[in-house]
């Protein structure tokens, strides 16, 4: 080891270009897992916070369900009858709304029935009620664009007017913020064509019912619109097998699947992560390609004093040992260095970019480049433990 660090201090400049390349490869790859990780996020983390086991989804939907697929109010109904299961509709569209300020945001509309599972409650202000259907919850992103508690925020071409109520932690979908609604007035989003005579305030008041005394019951009353939502959120049992649920699936005419499964059904969810999942995989090829080749060439330069340990009786463990002293110590430094420079552009963009590197994932990744690296310099050591101390002490002379 003595040699190795001396062989390191006396070869000072080639070891550090080398360690700058491994610097440089391994602040690349925890860059583009901060962005993998951040984008992953900011698609489906609405998603993530919902506290189910499964999603249901209209058979026949296989992809882009949650914009394509529409299950029945009788289906949840069916659902939650299963033993054990909790169900509650989930609606989930991409709309656009204005506030009385002239603020213009884009939202990821979720309608949830309130205090069911689904129901996120508020971090600040008010909780969905239903006794006020108009009432909305906002993402705090939203209220980073300049919503705030108390505004009214009317959604584009539908003139649908609600009122911001409350507001809960981050959360998006499709990389938009997302907006907690009653499943009824969801309902009045996804289903009522602009212009029509039910997206004017007040219009749906000639539609009796028990609702309508309530403040804005009114406005919110989804009357002649489908009783129908995106899927069914459903929290089942632990250890529920797949016979048992594929029977369930053929009695109510649904697709069901895991949350994380239900990921894929954001869109843009399963072509980021390939891209970015390829960029890191072309990374971890990389890294091994780059040092191999450089301890190969190092190798080459130093074999007189391979020899020469060889003749005066070092062993070929020691030789093995003595090169892979010196790679660690290029790789363990130039990871180190990478993943502090990863860490300090994930603080430099900080929430401008969806950029999310958490220490766990940033020690996996960093551990990964390391391994790769030494791998890399594993290339070399056949030569090392392959030099003939005879012959070139020979050719020496």
């Amino acid at each position: 080891m003595f040699l190795a660090l001396l062989e390191l201090r006396a070869a000072r400049g080639r070891f550090l270009l080398m360690g700058s390349v491994v610097v440089l490869v391994a602040a690349l790859v925890g860059i583009v897992s901060g962005f993998t990780t951040g984008l992953g996020d900011d698609t489906v983390s609405a998603l993530r916070r919902l506290p189910a086991t499964h999603v249901a989804f209209a058979s026949g939907s296989d992809s882009d369900q949650f914009a394509r697929g529409l299950v029945d109010a009788r289906t949840a109904e069916d659902w939650g009858r299963e033993a054990g299961a909790e169900a509650s509709p989930l609606g989930v569209t991409i709309t656009r709304g204005t506030t009385g300020r002239g603020t213009e945001v884009d939202l990821a509309a979720f309608g949830v029935v309130p205090g069911a599972f689904t129901d996120p409650g508020a971090d600040d202000g008010g909780r969905l009620d239903p006794a006020r259907p108009d009432g909305v919850v906002v993402s705090r992103q939203l209220l980073d664009e300049g919503v705030r508690i108390g505004d009214a925020l009317v959604v584009d071409r539908l003139g649908i007017r609600l009122h911001v109520v409350g507001a809960t932690g981050r959360s998006s979908y499709g990389h938009v913020p997302v907006a907690y609604m009653t499943a009824d007035t969801w309902r009045r989003v996804r289903f009522t064509a602009p212009g029509a005579a039910s997206a004017v305030p007040g219009a749906a008041s000639a539609a009796p019912s028990a609702a309508s005394a309530a403040p804005g019951a009114a406005s919110a009353a989804p009357a002649g619109l489908p009783a129908q939502y995106s899927a069914v959120a459903l929290r089942l049992p632990e250890g529920t097998d797949g016979a048992a649920l594929a029977a369930a699936d053929r009695r109510h005419d649904t697709t069901t699947v895991p949350l994380e499964t239900a990921f894929a059904a954001a869109p843009g969810y399963d072509g980021e992560r390939l891209t970015m999942t390829s960029i890191q995989t072309f990374l971890f090829l990389i890294a091994p390609l780059v040092v191999g080749a450089f301890f190969a060439v190092w190798t080459v330069q130093r074999t007189p004093e391979l020899a020469l340990l060889r003749a005066m009786g070092a062993s070929r463990r020691r030789l093995l040992g003595h090169t892979l002293a010196q790679a660690a110590v290029v790789v363990a430094t130039g990871t180190a260095v990478g993943a502090a420079l990863a860490a300090g552009v994930g603080l430099l963009v900080g929430e401008q970019v969806p950029f999310s590197l958490p220490a766990g994932t940033l020690a996996a990744t960093m551990l990964a480049v390391a391994v790769v690296g030494l791998a890399g310099s594993a290339l070399t050591l056949r030569r090392v433990a392959t030099v003939d101390p005879m012959t070139l002490l020979g050719a020496g002379r």
